[in-house]
């Protein structure tokens, strides 16, 4: 199935690395393999090795997921979770990528963060000084939540319903573009010893937000970092998801079946996104995917039997637990067409796609998801997988590791080589921020939402009580 047609039309793919400062993030079982370094995830050098690994393979990014809590029904036991490592233990990424900040030069780090387990303008000043840290590689996947359990860890009495989440992340956003954007004027830090002026108090702004979830005065204590604002990832797969990516997303890390399936995925999140003044390009688009590498097919079958032997079906179920409106847990003979559920709504569109000629069942998609988005053979026939999701619109890959270090070292020293052959790998990093080697410019767009703050309180209120004004005025002008 190789692909003789000519490379030279052929773009470089994005590959970031899919990793989680857990023992057991997506390919359950695993860990229990001799050659299986997850299970040091506490010890930092694990990661300091992969990413000086990952560095000199020239992926683009680390991208680390994170949870706030275990999955399935908050009420039943952890049992299966704690026996397994399954996300538990985990530790916190943010804290992380301060450290491989320092050992690193090149390499964008990506972490996730719940718009639940974190105050805007906390978080915000995290990422800020993290951006500083790393010379502006810093990238925030977007996520809502998922777990009954980490909905109570911050308090609530379970997870709020799933479009009201996205509410939620809407006005979270607004409060960290406003802080990232225009809480500090370009010219704003001046360092200046002789007139002894750090900064010019005209340029520096207070956001008065104020909203149905959030009050917060600013200013935004760190000043811009050399993006400003973070490059946005988000993940979400469900209608309300996708209508969140359009508006909000740069890219977009998908879990799709199959190419096809990512192609429908991919072209209208690209159309919505026109309807909110973006262009299609705004958006770059990355399926995840897992690899069985042999020099030969028999070499690549053989090691595939080896990996199922270790796939832990248990821990596959316990992640996939989905729960009922009332954080009940369904039984794995349940249809798909009968599952009314708060969390990952997104998967079980795609499932139904994937089972064309009967209506799956919840066991039918936890089987699915131990077996789909791999790709088993030798590097030639990989890479022309690979093109096939370049052509159905992927704009990069989110290699899903089955152990560390080994799965990424071998994707680096078997993959890559004929990826670069072919122009679909990058051989060095473009120079500057993560987004500038993603986009080409340090900041954000201008049509991107985050963009009409910058500059708008320039002349705002000077306090809560002008803001107040402010706002009556403009909610009387809406009515």
């Amino acid at each position: 199935m190789t692909d003789t047609r000519s490379t030279a039309a052929r773009r470089p793919l994005h590959f970031n690395a899919f990793v989680m400062n857990t023992n057991s993030h997506i390919q359950h079982g695993q860990w229990r393999r001799p050659d299986a370094g997850q299970t040091e995830f506490n010890d930092v050098n694990t990661w300091i090795n992969l990413a000086r690994t990952l560095e000199a393979a020239k992926f683009d990014a680390m991208f680390f997921a994170d949870v706030s809590g275990h999955y399935g029904d908050a009420d039943a036991d952890i049992d299966t979770y704690v026996r397994h490592g399954l996300q538990i233990p985990s530790n916190d990424p943010t804290v992380l990528l301060g450290a491989l900040a320092v050992v690193t030069e090149h390499i964008g780090l990506a972490l996730t963060s719940n718009v639940v387990q974190n105050h805007p303008f906390n978080f915000a000043r995290q990422i800020s000084t993290l951006d500083h840290i790393s010379n502006g590689r810093i990238a925030w996947n977007i996520v809502t939540g998922t777990q009954d359990n980490g909905a109570r860890n911050y308090g609530l009495p379970q997870l709020t319903d799933h479009a009201e989440r996205y509410r939620w992340a809407d006005e979270y956003v607004d409060v960290v573009y406003k802080l990232w954007e225009g809480s500090w004027d370009e010219g704003a830090l001046l360092k200046d010893k002789d007139s002894g002026i750090y900064a010019d108090p005209s340029k520096v702004h207070k956001i008065y937000h104020e909203g149905a979830r959030y009050r917060v005065e600013g200013p935004h204590l760190p000043s811009p970092s050399r993006q400003r604002t973070p490059l946005l990832f988000q993940a979400g797969s469900s209608k309300a998801g996708a209508d969140f990516a359009a508006r909000n997303a740069e890219a977009v890390f998908i879990i799709a079946p199959s190419p096809e399936v990512a192609r429908q995925q991919i072209a209208a999140t690209r159309e919505l996104a026109t309807k909110y003044g973006r262009r299609p390009e705004d958006i770059k688009f990355f399926p995840g995917l897992s690899f069985i590498i042999g020099d030969t097919e028999e070499e690549a079958e053989a090691k595939r039997a080896e990996y199922d032997e270790y796939v832990s079906i248990e821990g596959f179920l316990a992640h996939s637990a989905f729960v009922d409106k009332t954080g009940r847990v369904y039984d794995e003979n349940t249809l798909l067409s009968e599952m009314d559920t708060n969390t990952a709504k997104g998967f079980i569109d795609w499932a139904r796609i994937a089972f064309p000629d009967r209506e799956p069942t919840l066991g039918d998609l936890v089987r699915q998801r131990a077996n789909v988005n791999r790709i088993v053979g030798t590097p030639e026939q990989i890479a022309d997988h690979l093109q096939e999701w370049q052509d159905a619109g992927a704009d990069g890959i989110n290699v899903i590791n089955w152990v560390l270090p080994g799965s990424f070292v071998e994707f680096a020293e078997k993959v890559l080589p004929v990826l670069r052959e072919r122009g679909l790998a990058q051989t060095d990093y473009a120079p500057g921020t993560l987004r500038e080697k993603l986009f080409g410019t340090p900041h954000l767009n201008e049509r991107h939402p985050a963009a009409a703050f910058r500059g708008a309180f320039a002349n705002g209120p000077r306090n809560w009580a002008e803001a107040d004004e402010v706002r009556a005025a403009a909610l009387a002008t809406a009515e």
